[in-house]
């Protein structure tokens, strides 16, 4: 399951936090281990985009701005 199933499943913006979370486990049938791996693999997915975009992006274009790995 790569893809963010999320985003796949329905617009992120059309629910709250909490009907998010009960859309991601009712996308894995309840099991809440198969939920989590799947966001971890979308989260590793989505650090390796970020690498990608920050090795191709100029400095001068983002004028200076680095991404941040962690949560701030």
């Amino acid at each position: 399951m790569g893809a963010s199933v999320v985003k796949e499943a329905f617009s992120v913006d059309e629910l709250p936090p909490e009907g998010e979370i009960e859309a991601v486990l009712a996308w894995h049938e309840d099991n809440a281990r198969a939920a989590i791996g799947t966001l971890l693999d979308d989260i590793r997915h989505l650090r390796r985009q970020l690498a990608l975009a920050e090795g191709v992006m100029s400095r001068g274009m983002a004028r200076g701005w680095r991404p941040s790995y962690d949560r701030d």
